[in-house]
């Protein structure tokens, strides 16, 4: 059986796409080589429009789509130009796993849609990527999940399980993104595995650093170190419903929006940018601390991935939210930050082509494992 995969993310931090080529035939997984492309300004800002009702969005989002398969196919390429010097052929690639970029979750819809099924909606041209690329190409993963009563979201809980799970203790893994999700993981036969979103990751530590600093994102979290904590502001950020809501649940930025950061802000307009940049940053430790510590018992450590595990100052928050615990990079168990969720697709489109479920009903709520994914032949 092949057992090489690539897997492609793009996350709602909107930077641009990760890739790896993985090689499952060993246990641990072996990641052969990794690639990432950058989205150019002008796909990135027309993504971010595109989270919100705009005039001829379905035409925009058909060519963001478009733009979209360009980028994966660029990181393809140079995925496959790196394993060429391994000896590794494309023939010998048995599928990439697209995840695409989501512009739409709403899987709560479901009690009031006629059909009694919510929704999801990552923006894909799959057809186009197996085109360029000349590989079969899995995508869509979400969206069978919600059809099955779930949240569609998070889904690497399962292969975070596979890659990190222990026999004598729970771990905890929290993926820092433009939204956060963490995943519990128990000892086999102890419980099931859990998982769901913080609440923002990245996301508007970004947007706010992009507004006042012209920088994409605070690099090591040093604007937000020299800034102080605004109390009532943060009082304000957290008192928002959805941390109050049991798993299973998921969010995006149609929730967390610039348009919901901007009402929040709007009473402290008056306190410096980088005042408000510390309290952002503590804002998005404090959504994720809480939520992991009902679940911190017999665990040692925190296990970070994701473009956050870079802000030094955020992990250094995320350490004093939870005293008891380790809080450590993915990098300490073999797998660096920025490849885990890419990893983690390239998992799921292996679930997919084998016909094996690739979602935790514990995890999203569905009514059952799914074999996840739609399939697109090279």
């Amino acid at each position: 059986m092949n057992a090489h995969y690539i897997g492609l993310m793009s996350g709602t931090s909107l930077d641009g796409t990760d890739g790896v080529l993985v090689d499952f035939s060993s246990q641990p997984l072996r990641v052969i080589t990794a690639a990432s492309e950058p989205f150019p300004s002008d796909l990135r800002a027309e993504l971010l429009a595109l989270n919100a009702p705009s005039h001829n969005e379905l035409h925009r989002a058909a060519l963001a789509a478009n733009a979209l398969a360009a980028v994966s196919a660029k990181v393809v390429k140079r995925l496959l130009a790196q394993a060429a010097a391994q000896g590794i052929a494309p023939s010998h690639i048995k599928a990439i796993g697209a995840h695409g970029q989501t512009v739409r979750h709403q899987p709560q819809r479901a009690s009031s849609s006629p059909s009694g099924a919510g929704y999801t909606l990552q923006l894909n041209n799959p057809a186009l990527l197996a085109e360029l690329t000349g590989i079969d190409v899995v995508a869509d993963f979400r969206s069978r999940d919600v059809a099955a009563g779930g949240q569609g979201a998070p889904l690497v809980p399962a292969f975070h399980q596979g890659v990190f799970g222990r026999t004598d203790r729970t771990v905890l893994v929290l993926n820092l993104g433009g939204i956060s999700n963490l995943s519990v993981l128990p000892p086999p036969g102890s419980g099931p595995v859990l998982g769901f979103d913080c609440g923002p990751g990245n996301a508007l530590m970004d947007a706010w650093c992009q507004q006042h600093t012209e920088q994409p994102f605070d690099a090591g979290g040093a604007w937000a170190a020299s800034g102080q904590l605004i109390p009532s502001l943060l009082a304000n950020l957290l008192d928002e419903p959805y941390f109050a809501k049991p798993p299973p649940k998921s969010t995006g930025r149609d929730l967390f929006s610039l348009t919901w950061l901007a009402q929040k802000l709007a009473p402290f307009a008056a306190h410096r940018p980088e005042d408000i940049q510390n309290t952002l940053t503590e804002f998005t430790a404090a959504a994720c601390f809480t939520g992991a510590i009902s679940y911190q018992k017999n665990s040692e450590e925190l296990i970070v991935c994701g473009g956050g595990a870079f802000n030094l100052h955020l992990m250094r928050r995320l350490q004093a939210g939870l005293p008891t615990l380790r809080v450590v990079t993915s990098s300490a168990h073999g797998l660096p930050p920025l490849q885990v969720e890419a990893a983690a697709f390239a998992w799921l489109a292996r679930q997919t082509m084998n016909r094996l479920p690739g979602n935790l009903a514990s995890v999203t709520g569905a009514a059952g494992p799914r074999v996840l994914g739609a399939i697109y032949p090279a």
